[in-house]
């Protein structure tokens, strides 16, 4: 999947000390903190909330605002699949629901051998190849249940 690295104090005060003069560094240090992790661990969430001077339930209010971050840690590789309306028009609600129910997971759900985190997107940009996904970055087209089931295999045997 990422980059991501096991949870670090020290290196989690060098991101936040990098952002703060920043105007406005609350959403640039929770991607670099997330980018680095993987997620947002309650360790960095009060590291940040008293960086800024502000309580950990403002912190968590910002987090769970935007669905770009998570509070735990992803799976070793990431599916999101592109729910907006180009792909929805070529059955993408469908082929997610068909393949989530075959792995028993839901959305944001990660599946029990941590081979596999599953995500809804709002937008790839690939219309044209609706409907999309990104696999661990890698924006797939024209997805359905082969396509899936394929990554999924790929998930749990890497």
């Amino acid at each position: 999947m990422s980059g991501a690295v096991p949870w670090n104090e020290a290196r989690a005060h060098e991101i936040i000390t990098a952002h703060l003069g920043l105007e406005c560094p609350v959403l640039p240090v929770l991607h670099a903190l997330q980018k680095e992790f993987g997620y947002l661990s309650a360790e960095a969430i009060s590291l940040l909330a008293k960086a800024l001077n502000i309580s950990r339930a403002e912190m968590y209010g910002v987090i769970t605002f935007y669905d770009h971050f998570r509070i735990e840690p992803p799976g070793r590789h990431e599916l999101k699949l592109c729910r907006a309306e180009a792909c929805r028009s070529m059955g993408s609600e469908k082929v997610a629901r068909e393949f989530l129910d075959s792995q028993h997971l839901d959305w944001r759900q990660t599946a029990a051998d941590n081979s596999l985190t599953v995500d809804a997107v709002y937008c790839l940009g690939l219309c044209a190849h609706s409907p999309a996904a990104l696999y661990d970055g890698d924006p797939i087209g024209r997805v359905d249940a082969p396509k899936l089931a394929a990554l999924a295999q790929e998930a749990k045997s890497a």
